[in-house]
């Protein structure tokens, strides 16, 4: 009866691609971890074998290379314990001393008569999925070269092959049970390299995404600050010119286009922030300049200067984040808050609710309201550009906005429908990314 032991199978992600270090560990442990199964495998063979079947084998040769398979593995789990990263060179050794402990095995019970010999198919196998193209070349090599040397050297094994004795034969039954074995692992190896690759092909589609998006977002950047660079020289002439526009006998006296010069005043002021707040997010300072505040003064200012802007009845706004942290005023993070807002005042105008707290390390900002709800397929793709359900062209940008400024800060942004009606946006942003810490806050005074 043979005496072999079913090859270790790392299930892996991917050909070492990206990404390869996470891939190399992972098929390093799955590695090992089925090598001990393969042990076990072994010990139970060679006790069936030799006390139950009552066949002559070299037991202390066999347990011999089992010693040694065990002492490698013992030096592989301390190699995956440094975390460096698995080359392809290293898992080409490591295919390659289960290829040797099978030779040895093979060798002892009698050669490549022995019906396990074609568990050989299954290292070439892993070696032509797992590695690359030189490396599974290698594996064929010295595969084919130990079957050639199994057909001139090795010990005999008493077992005739009686094949007209069907399953009778020990000989026919170590063939089933090789071909029942290949068949088996083939199928789970197959099963799960179609998995992980399916696995791996949607991450890769997901970064490719959110490179897309990136460059989306570098192109807009581009684009809003050589506008707000354009903008900005008569914006400062507009704002001259109504300055002395109230101050002529003719505006003056008749309060009526007085009020209108100060409404106009007003929103060219409001214009000239916002072109601050886009050009202070590049990078770039118009005269203004971010300023030290506390988390809570932050969130009232952004919802007064939200209000003044947008007034509505119906919105309501409470702050129960606690015990107050400092932090710098920051303009994308304003314009985060106010897209939001603003979204949730054009789905329900007469019902917006802005809710701040603290959970842990989080500041978690939830914004309600009573309007229809996100549609199913707009729920799927939040943070998507042009994402819109208001049918403007070039609409849909903010959600989108707010998701890529929630993520380069490390935070996250969730939207549901209520069940009673109405839809809710919730943003976590870690205090670690807004706040200052001790020596930030000294500094800045």
């Amino acid at each position: 009866m043979p005496l072999t032991s079913p090859p270790a199978l790392p299930f892996l992600a991917s050909r070492q691609s990206a990404p390869g270090e996470a891939a190399g560990l992972k098929n390093l442990q799955q590695l090992i971890q089925l090598r001990w199964i393969a042990v076990f495998g072994q010990v139970l063979t060679i006790e069936v074998v030799h006390y139950g079947l009552r066949i002559a084998i070299p037991i202390e040769s066999m347990l011999t290379v089992l010693a040694g398979l065990v002492a490698i593995n013992v030096l592989s789990v301390i190699r995956l314990r440094t975390g460096r990263r698995v080359t392809s060179a290293e898992l080409l050794v490591a295919l390659l001393v289960d290829v040797a402990a099978l030779t040895a095995q093979l060798y002892l019970s009698g050669g490549a008569s022995n019906p396990f010999v074609f568990l050989y198919l299954l290292q070439v196998i892993l070696g032509a999925v797992l590695l690359p193209a030189w490396a599974t070349w290698a594996m064929v090599a010295v595969t084919t070269a130990c079957f050639a040397a199994l057909a001139l050297w090795a010990q005999p094994l008493p077992l005739p092959a009686d094949y007209h004795r069907g399953l009778a034969s020990p000989y026919m039954v170590g063939m089933l049970v090789c071909f029942a074995l290949n068949a088996a692992l083939l199928v789970t190896f197959i099963a799960r390299i179609v998995g992980n690759l399916r696995e791996h092909d949607l991450r890769l589609a997901a970064l490719r995404q959110r490179a897309a998006e990136e460059d989306h977002i570098v192109r807009m950047g581009l684009l809003a600050s050589g506008a707000a660079h354009e903008l900005g020289t008569p914006l400062s002439t507009l704002a001259v010119i109504l300055g002395d526009w109230q101050h002529l006998p003719h505006f003056s006296s008749e309060p009526e286009l007085a009020n209108d010069v100060a409404e106009m005043q007003a929103q060219v002021a409001r214009c000239k922030s916002i072109v601050s707040g886009i050009l202070l997010s590049a990078g770039e300072a118009r005269g203004e300049s971010s300023s030290a505040t506390t988390v809570a003064a932050f969130l009232d200012g952004v919802v007064q200067n939200w209000r003044r802007a947008r007034p509505s009845p119906g919105f309501t706004y409470t702050n129960a984040f606690g015990d107050d942290l400092p932090m710098v005023s920051d303009s994308a993070l304003k314009q985060m808050i106010g897209n939001v807002l603003d979204n949730a005042l054009d789905a329900s105008p007469h019902a917006v609710h802005l809710h701040a707290s603290r959970e842990a390390d989080q500041l978690v900002l939830t914004v309600r309201d009573s309007g229809p709800g996100f549609l199913p397929y707009m729920l799927k793709q939040i943070g998507k550009p042009y994402q819109s359900s208001k049918g403007r062209p070039g609409g849909g940008l903010g959600l989108f906005l707010v998701v890529n400024v929630a993520r380069t800060l490390g935070g996250t942004v969730a939207a549901h429908n209520r069940p009673e009606g109405g839809a809710e946006v919730r943003i976590s942003l870690p205090l670690a990314a807004i706040t200052l810490s001790e020596e930030d806050d000294a500094d800045a005074i």
